[in-house]
């Protein structure tokens, strides 16, 4: 099955890196240099909903959790799986995801860009975590 992923980072490289793996898998691929990119797509009229965000966490102007603090807070995807896919792995890091009800989290230093794809798919796949489950992290 094809999925809508959306790609979120300032690292042009490795979205176009992602974006690649993705869509030779057969996905539909957006990608974002950042968050106010992704926020105006969402506020469309008729916008599509994607399968997936992955949202990196560094970067210039909106963190990958401010953006989605704002997602959320404007009722932006609704049905969508989020991801933070970044370097940073600190235990705030990860608390502050699991306040922000994300549904996956991969470290990109530990994972190649199909390991990224499998997660991603897993994820979607997987459907919501049950009872409040510790938080799925690729490390």
């Amino acid at each position: 099955m094809a999925y809508r992923i959306y790609l979120v980072d300032d690292d042009r490289f490795l979205l176009d890196l992602y974006a690649i793996k993705f869509k030779n898998a057969g996905h539909d691929v957006s990608v974002f240099n950042g968050g106010e990119d992704l926020l105006a797509a969402l506020r469309k009229e008729d916008a599509p909903v994607p399968s997936a965000i992955l949202l990196d966490v560094i970067m210039p102007g909106m963190s990958g959790f401010e953006i989605l603090d704002t997602i959320r807070k404007e009722g932006l995807a609704k049905g969508a799986k989020f991801i933070i896919l970044s370097n940073q792995g600190q235990d705030s890091d990860f608390e502050k995801a699991k306040e922000l009800s994300v549904d996956g989290y991969i470290i990109k230093a530990s994972a190649i860009p199909s390991e990224v794809l499998t997660e991603t798919i897993r994820t979607i796949e997987g459907g919501a975590q049950q009872g409040g489950g510790e938080l799925p992290i690729h490390q």
